[in-house]
């Protein structure tokens, strides 16, 4: 075995360092050495705006590409659901890991008596806030950025009644508290649980001794989802939900896939279940299903809401 340093690229906060330890250990288990550089990301540095206001997709994996890209690191580990659809020029997917809790879930404060009623909700991202809109449309829903350490304790300052999170985060970092609920009719974001990482294209080395940690279902799964988002155009900011699953005792996949308008009252879905062969393409096939179906002008109108 060569006796060159993999070194690894990650955000600074708890779950992204967390997730680093994770592909670090794996890859010394398999016998390779390894060292962890942490950066700072401008999703990390700016809080005071709305991701898709600072009009870059990609904003918390930029920082690592750039450090990739000039030679500073060597991989970078991401929350998959992170990464823009179109990876940078010389950059590859070289591993996906085997997916954890796929679901988004309410962290409240003891008492749920507000879902009969009218409520406030805390999150960031424009998938959730739709489809929360969409189920309680009486509901009040406050942006909320920063990692998840910083949204836990905004949400304890606020009065706000709850807030929406991935569970996959907060169980990594054992911050999943008591009080909270599985909301299991939300659909999660393309690729949420599961951990990337990529590499430098010409970087045969690590690209050959991360490939040993790919888990195949995963990346099967995330890729249909990820293409689905891709047709769709919807980078990081419309609210697009889709999640693939495989069905071993009859070797099918389950697709669902859904598109939100901002504001929850619109919703264009698909759920279909397709034989394992036709995975490669089962993504791009349901989003133009759902664009043929009126998701061509809801997609229209959310660019230019999102303009102003």
């Amino acid at each position: 075995m060569a006796e060159k340093t993999i070194r690894i690229g990650t955000r600074d906060s708890e779950l992204a360092l967390w997730q680093a330890h994770t592909v670090e250990k794996k890859l010394n288990d398999l016998g390779y050495k390894t060292e962890i550089i942490a950066v700072k990301s401008e999703g990390d540095i700016i809080l005071d705006k709305p991701l898709y206001e600072l009009g870059i997709t990609g904003i918390f994996t930029k920082t690592l590409d750039v450090a990739m890209i000039s030679g500073q690191v060597d991989i970078a580990v991401h929350s998959m659901k992170d990464v823009p659809t179109a990876l940078p020029q010389g950059i590859v997917q070289a591993a996906v890991l085997e997916r954890a809790n796929t679901l988004d879930i309410l962290v409240h404060k003891g008492n749920l008596d507000f879902l009969q009623g009218s409520g406030t909700i805390a999150t960031g991202s424009l998938r959730r806030q739709a489809q929360w809109l969409h189920k309680f449309p009486n509901h009040q829903v406050v942006d909320l950025r920063g990692n998840v350490n910083t949204r836990m304790q905004k949400l304890q300052d606020s009065d706000w009644n709850g807030a929406v999170f991935a569970a996959a985060g907060l169980e990594r970092i054992n911050l999943k508290p008591t009080d909270f609920i599985n909301l299991d009719w939300m659909i999660p974001a393309p690729a949420q649980g599961a951990m990337v990482v990529v590499a430098m294209a010409e970087d045969e080395f690590c690209r050959e001794a991360v490939s040993e940690l790919n888990d195949i279902e995963t990346e099967v799964c995330t890729h249909i989802e990820r293409q689905f988002l891709r047709r769709l155009e919807g980078g990081c900011t419309a609210p697009i939900g889709a999640l693939a699953t495989y069905n071993e005792e009859e070797d099918t996949i389950h697709f669902e896939g859904v598109l939100f308008s901002i504001d929850g009252q619109q919703k264009i879905a698909i759920n279909k279940v397709v034989p394992i062969e036709e995975w490669k393409n089962l993504g791009y096939h349901s989003a133009e299903e759902i664009l043929n179906n009126g998701g061509t002008e809801l997609m229209k109108t959310i660019k230019e809401k999102l303009k102003k």
